[in-house]
């Protein structure tokens, strides 16, 4: 079958400047309790209650766990917050 193209639509020029993802990865320690990783973990990098809890449980049984994704300009002050509040974080 043929068919006609009676219209051209113009192109458009888009600029897809793609930022590679990191991820800020909390680790295990002995000194900070369960109820304080939530709550940082809610404040900081604004999880729900049940997630934070999730991602607590995961980092004291598998000594480390990734809690936030997004690129690295956005991700640094979060982690430093982190750091800041006692965590073990970096940004991988």
């Amino acid at each position: 079958m043929w068919f006609e193209q009676t219209e051209t639509l113009p192109e458009k020029k888009t600029s897809l400047r793609s930022e590679r993802l990191h991820e800020i990865v909390l680790f295990n320690d002995e000194v900070n309790t369960f109820d304080w990783v939530i709550e940082s973990l809610v404040d900081v990098c604004e999880h729900t209650f049940e997630q934070a809890e999730q991602c607590s449980i995961i980092v004291h049984y598998k000594g480390k766990c990734g809690v936030k994704t997004g690129t690295f300009k956005e991700l640094k002050p979060k982690c430093t917050e982190l750091l800041n509040r006692g965590l073990s974080a970096e940004i991988s």
